[in-house]
C-alpha cells in the first residue's frame, strides 16, 4: 500500500484494520486495485460478455456502477447496463431512481426499470398492509432478486453486478451459519457456474467495507440516494449487522476474517452441497420444485 508525505500530513482515511493513514489519492487507488482484483477473479471475459450492474441508487450500488464502468468500459465487445427495480415503495423509490438515470447519462449507459406492479401485480407498500406470516423484508428480497433476474435474462446478461459490500457479505456468511443453513452457505455469490435461467452474480465491492465505499463517492463527488428504506427496520440482518460492528470496533479486520474463512470453507461446502438440477416454474424463472418462491409468496397473499 502507497503511502506518502501528503498522506501522512493530509489523511483523509485511517484504514484501522492495516494502520495506515491515507489520501485521498491513495485511499482512492486503494478501492480501486481491490474491485479490480475481484473484477479478474470473478470474472471470465473472453469478448461479448454483457454485464448487468444492480443499481438502487444507494452508496454502493452507485460506487459498484461507477467502477465497473470505470475498470471495464473500455473494452471493446463488452456492453454494461444498469437495471432497477421498482418495489412500489412510497417516499422512497421514487426519490432513488432520476438520481440513477443522471449517473447512467453521465456514463452513458442504459438504464433498465423492472417494477414490481408490472410483474406481479402488488407494490411493496400494499404487501407491507395486508396480513402475512413472513416480515415485509422476507418478501422484498425474494421478489427484487426474481426481478432483478428476470430483468438481466430479458437483457441476455452475462453477468449480474450487485452492489454487496465486505459487511454485507460478513453479515450473511454469520447469519446462514447462525441459522444452520449450510446448503444456503455454499450458494453465496460470487456465482462460478453458470445455472441455466440464472444470471450469474458477481461482487466487485466484496473486500470493500461500507465506510469506505461511503468515503469513495464522497471523494469522487458522486451522487447517490441516502433515505432509509422504511421497512427496513423490520430486517433481520440488523442484528448480525450490530454484532460485526461491535466485533470490528474491537478487533478490526474481523469481517476480513469471517470472509477469509469461507472462502477457505467454500471447496469443502460446495463438495457436500453441488448445485441442484433447478426446474422452470410457469412464470419461467428457475426454480428448485414446481413453483418458484417469488410465486408462492404472491400466491399466499392472495
Amino acid at each position: 500500500m502507497t503511502v506518502c508525505d501528503k498522506c501522512r500530513r493530509e489523511a483523509a482515511a485511517f484504514i484501522r484494520y492495516s494502520g495506515v493513514h491515507l489520501c485521498k489519492d491513495h485511499f482512492c487507488e486503494f478501492v480501486e486495485k481491490r474491485v479490480r482484483h475481484e473484477l479478474r477473479d470473478q470474472l471470465d471475459l473472453k469478448g461479448g460478455e454483457k454485464i448487468a450492474v444492480a443499481v438502487s441508487g444507494g452508496k454502493d450500488s452507485t460506487v459498484a456502477l461507477h467502477l465497473v464502468a470505470e475498470i471495464l468500459g473500455k473494452r471493446r465487445n463488452l456492453e454494461i447496463c444498469a437495471i432497477t427495480v421498482d418495489e412500489g415503495i412510497s417516499n422512497y423509490r421514487e426519490s432513488s431512481i432520476p438520481i440513477v438515470e443522471q449517473n447512467c447519462r453521465t456514463l452513458g449507459l442504459e438504464h433498465i426499470i423492472v417494477s414490481f406492479r408490472d410483474l406481479y401485480g402488488t407494490t411493496m407498500d400494499e404487501i407491507a398492509a395486508k396480513n402475512r406470516k413472513l416480515s415485509t423484508c422476507s418478501y422484498c428480497g425474494v421478489l427484487r432478486r426474481a426481478a432483478m433476474n428476470r430483468a438481466a435474462k430479458d437483457w441476455n446478461a452475462t453477468y449480474l453486478a450487485t452492489g454487496l459490500n465486505l459487511d454485507d457479505t460478513a453479515q450473511s456468511i454469520l447469519m446462514n451459519f447462525a441459522r444452520g443453513d449450510v446448503e444456503r452457505l455454499a450458494r453465496l455469490g460470487p456465482h462460478e457456474k453458470i445455472q441455466p435461467g440464472l444470471a450469474p452474480r458477481i461482487q466487485p465491492l466484496r473486500r470493500i467495507p461500507e465506510s469506505e465505499t461511503t468515503l469513495y463517492a464522497m471523494i469522487k463527488g458522486l451522487r447517490f440516494h441516502d433515505l432509509e428504506c422504511p421497512y427496513a427496520l423490520e430486517a433481520l440482518r440488523n442484528s448480525y449487522r450490530k454484532v460485526i460492528i461491535e466485533l470490528e470496533d474491537r478487533y478490526p479486520g474481523t469481517r476480513h476474517s469471517i470472509v477469509r474463512s469461507y472462502d477457505l470453507m467454500l471447496p469443502a461446502l460446495r463438495g457436500m452441497f453441488p448445485q441442484a438440477r433447478l426446474q422452470t416454474c410457469a412464470c419461467g424463472e428457475p426454480s428448485l420444485s414446481q413453483k418458484c418462491k417469488a410465486c408462492e409468496l404472491i400466491e399466499s397473499l392472495k
